[in-house]
This record gives C-alpha cells, sequence and structure tokens, in this order.
C-alpha cells in the first residue's frame, strides 16, 4: 500500500522551523537566519520512498499581522492548515508559549494527528525538557511530544519513522525526482534575502523584496540579475553602503551559495531600486506571490 500526505511545519518564529525542513529533505530548500519572520512564503519540501511521499510543507512563523505583507503571510498558514495530513509542531526548549491564540485553538481543536517537537534538547537539562513536557501536554494533551535537535539531526530518524506510520493512503503528488515546488528563481531571491537578514539591521530587512528579472542557464554558467527593492531612498543608500561595499559583500556570499546550492558557477548582478509602500500594495504583494 502506498502512502503519501501533506505534512505542515508549524511555530512561532525562531524556533528552527527552517532547520528542520532542511535537515529532514535533505536539502537547503529554507534560508536560515536568527531573525523573526526570515520565512515568508509557504516552502515545500518533498521526500520519496518506494511505498511512500511526504510533502513538507514550511509556512512563516505565527504572527499576529501588523500590515498587509503580514496579513499575506497569515494566509500560507492557514491553507496549509487546511491541507495537512499531520502538523509537526516545533517548539523549543527556550520559547515561551506564544502561539497566536486563533491558531492554537485550531490545534486544539483538530482532529489531525500532531507530533510536538521539542528543539533545541542538546543545550537542555533532563529538569527544563520535563518542565516543557508538562506545560505542552496540558496545553495540547492528543499530541505526540518528541524531544529533538534539528541541527544535531538528533532523534529525527525517529521522527520520519513516526511521520511514515501516521501518513494516510494515497498516491503520489510530485514525481520522485522532485524535492520542491519552487522554481529556481526563488532560491536566488530567498539567498539575495538571506544576506540582506544577516548583514542589516532594524527595519531594513523587513522593508527588501527581491525580484528575479533574469535566471539563464548555460552550459557551465548560470547568469541572473535581480533588483533589490526598498520604501526609502534612504534605505537605498544603507544597502548599497559606502562605494558600494555592503552591496558587493551581499551579492558575493549570495553568489557564493548560489553556486554551492545549483553545483554551478554562477553570475549574479544586483540592482537597489525604490518601491515605495510595496509591503502595503495589494497589487505590488500579488505580482510578488503573496
Amino acid at each position: 500500500m502506498h502512502k503519501a500526505g501533506f505534512v505542515n511545519i508549524v511555530g512561532c518564529p525562531n524556533v528552527g522551523k527552517s532547520t528542520l525542513l532542511n535537515a529532514l529533505v535533505g536539502e537547503r530548500l529554507s534560508i536560515i537566519t536568527s531573525k523573526a519572520q526570515t520565512t515568508r512564503h509557504r516552502i515545500m519540501g518533498i521526500v520519496s520512498g518506494e511505498d511512500y511521499q511526504i510533502v513538507f510543507s514550511d509556512t512563516p512563523g505565527i504572527i499576529k499581522p501588523h500590515y498587509k505583507l503580514q496579513e499575506k503571510m497569515m494566509q500560507f498558514v492557514i491553507s496549509a492548515f487546511r491541507d495537512a495530513d499531520l502538523f509537526l509542531l516545533i517548539t523549543d526548549i527556550y520559547e515561551d508559549i506564544q502561539l497566536e491564540e486563533s491558531y492554537l485553538a485550531k490545534l486544539q481543536k483538530t482532529s489531525t494527528p500532531i507530533l510536538l517537537l521539542i528543539n533545541k534538547v542538546d543545550k537542555a537539562t533532563q529538569e527544563k525538557l520535563e518542565e516543557k513536557v508538562q506545560k505542552w501536554r496540558e496545553i495540547l494533551p492528543t499530541a505526540e511530544i518528541l524531544p529533538i535537535s534539528a541541527l544535531t539531526k538528533f532523534n529525527l530518524d525517529l521522527v520520519m519513522e513516526k511521520i511514515k506510520k501516521l501518513l494516510p493512503p494515497g498516491e503520489p503528488f510530485y514525481s520522485k525526482d522532485e524535492f520542491t515546488d519552487k522554481p529556481e528563481r526563488f532560491f536566488v531571491s530567498e539567498i539575495v534575502r538571506e544576506k540582506i537578514l544577516l548583514h542589516y539591521k532594524k527595519e531594513i530587512p523587513y522593508s527588501v523584496e527581491i525580484v528575479v528579472n533574469t535566471f539563464k542557464e548555460e552550459e557551465a554558467i548560470i547568469r541572473t540579475q535581480a533588483d533589490i527593492l526598498v520604501e526609502r531612498d534612504s534605505q537605498k543608500g544603507i544597502i548599497i553602503g559606502n562605494k558600494g561595499e555592503a552591496l558587493k559583500r551581499v551579492g558575493t556570499q549570495a553568489r557564493k551559495d548560489l553556486e554551492a546550492f545549483f553545483q554551478k558557477q554562477v553570475y549574479l548582478e544586483l540592482f537597489v531600486k525604490v518601491d515605495k509602500d510595496w509591503r502595503s500594495s495589494d497589487n505590488r504583494l500579488k505580482n510578488f506571490g503573496y
């Protein structure tokens, strides 16, 4: 009997959802930084075996939205909730239990199985772990709780075995050689955005969107050009930096990661442009895939 299903990875920001997705799929699909709201889109990672297919879905961290972009991000979370055959709810040993109330209420009422993963246990005492387990048993008594470390891959084999047992019967949704639903341009934009998240402070990373205008794969090289969009002229100057040094650093580091991802030489060209208030425009957000 073949099994196939959608496994929705959910949690608060900064608990290691993207690290977990990459570890489970075995590919670098989600960018990873210490900043909240690193994930903006719904990203699917596909794992296929002889008699099963798992479609992992990494969604933005659950927050209460404060502007239009965040509203669109939470729509990805809601759509993934409807599709899910299984929830991987990831928290960590340090996180206070602060899931957005309406989403927590949905999880408490759902009949869909929940594996609750307490991440970063490699840094925890046994006493701290037992305290977290007890708290979550009170909040989600139907969930099965497993301690893990996404970074060191502790207990991830066990997580995969649990998932396979809980998958519903069904035929594969994707061919066996696919590992994501996203096109190449998406990974260019995400890797550039990751470098901006890592190197700029305060509001700058959250005011940025990356638009990939060209992606041409030749036999020996990939040539790609992208615009870094900001909301203010002052932000444009900060992104570029003195004599263009800050932008050059972003481009160099992004190019190296893209070459590792695509296993091919990459020529990356970046420009910075102002697109005022793009985060609050329905039309602009729709054009950007939100």
